[in-house]
């Protein structure tokens, strides 16, 4: 086949945006609400795309759109031209005014509610003008926000080596703990064992998490079945309230609620779950410098946590090269 000629004045940049809508959406309804257009735009949209291009970017179906092969490819270089383009605008108003530049973080359970907070007030009170915008999400919406540009960096549990697209940086060990609240009637115990805590209600995470994976199989390498009165849940805020307010147990990482007095990890060992906590970067776009500076502070909240109970990764890239 000929290959389309891309800057012949036919591509516009809005068929670059209209990519990754329909892409993440899977639908031209959802494409069109995020995008704040009618249906028949972006329809006819894609329908110039695809001209140009001379191939079919999804296949139609009852229940939405899926990207073909072409569509697949073309996706992924739509983002990357996206993110490069939302780095050059910041790169120019960082460097009018070096003190007023923006990083975005994507964020998770680990690492949320210490490194991350501990990482940011450093930050503020070296940049205090510098803005920082922390969106939350599972990992595998982070990892398209991040490919698309709209995230500089995530912080969080490292469920996957780095590849093409993501360089993957650990800064330190955490391990997975079994938590209540101070009230609850397990705690202080004698003897207590995992069955002992069945009979209670439980909050795991969502299925969709590694996490949970590791639990399903730990539950079956204990010859025990999951706790079937459960919360599915990956909010920190609301998982907190229910072990304050109700003697639900929930799984969590080691520093999760480690300074809440009103929270009591429990004697039972979950090992060998647990993971390295750190950040994930794009590979192939240069860094900003309010995102450098994000990455300094970071390393140094990650080096006082060990006084809270972390342990440094070994065998991983330094974060000073990143």
């Amino acid at each position: 086949m000929d290959i389309p000629r891309l800057l012949d004045g036919r591509l516009k940049l809005r068929h670059l945006i209209l990519v990754d809508a329909l892409s993440e959406q899977g639908s031209v309804v959802g494409a069109a609400a995020s995008l704040h257009v009618t249906q028949p735009v972006v329809t006819r949209g894609l329908h110039d795309l695809e001209a140009v291009l001379g191939v079919s970017l999804y296949d139609r179906g009852p229940r939405g759109i899926t990207p073909t092969v072409f569509g697949d490819a073309f996706t992924d270089h739509a983002r990357a031209v996206l993110a490069q383009l939302t780095q050059a605008a910041r790169h120019v108003a960082e460097i009018a005014d070096a003190d007023r530049g923006t990083v975005v973080v994507g964020t998770h359970l680990a690492g949320s509610n210490l490194l991350l907070p501990r990482a940011i007030a450093a930050l503020k009170g070296r940049h205090p003008l510098l803005s920082v915008i922390v969106r939350e999400a599972t990992p595998e919406v982070l990892l398209v926000d991040l490919e698309a540009g709209r995230l500089d960096v995530i912080v969080g549990r490292l469920t996957a080596p780095a590849d093409d697209a993501t360089v993957r940086h650990a800064l330190y060990e955490e391990s997975v703990r079994v938590v209540v609240g101070a009230h609850h009637p397990a705690v202080g115990e004698a003897g207590l064992t995992l069955p002992d805590l069945l009979a209670h209600p439980w909050i795991l995470p969502g299925t969709e998490t590694v996490l949970r994976r590791e639990l399903e199989e730990f539950f079956v390498r204990a010859k025990l079945p999951l706790p079937e009165n459960r919360v599915e849940c990956t909010s920190f805020l609301t998982v907190r309230q229910l072990l304050i307010e109700t003697d639900v147990v929930a799984v969590l990482p080691g520093l999760i609620g480690a300074d809440d007095p009103r929270l009591t990890p429990l004697p039972i060992s979950l090992d060998p779950i647990g993971h390295s906590v750190g950040i994930t970067l794009p590979r192939n776009r240069p860094l900003s410098p309010s995102t450098r500076a994000l990455l300094g502070t970071l390393r140094a909240a990650a080096a006082g946590l060990k006084a809270d109970g972390a342990h440094h990764a070994e065998g991983t890239e330094p974060l000073a090269q990143a």
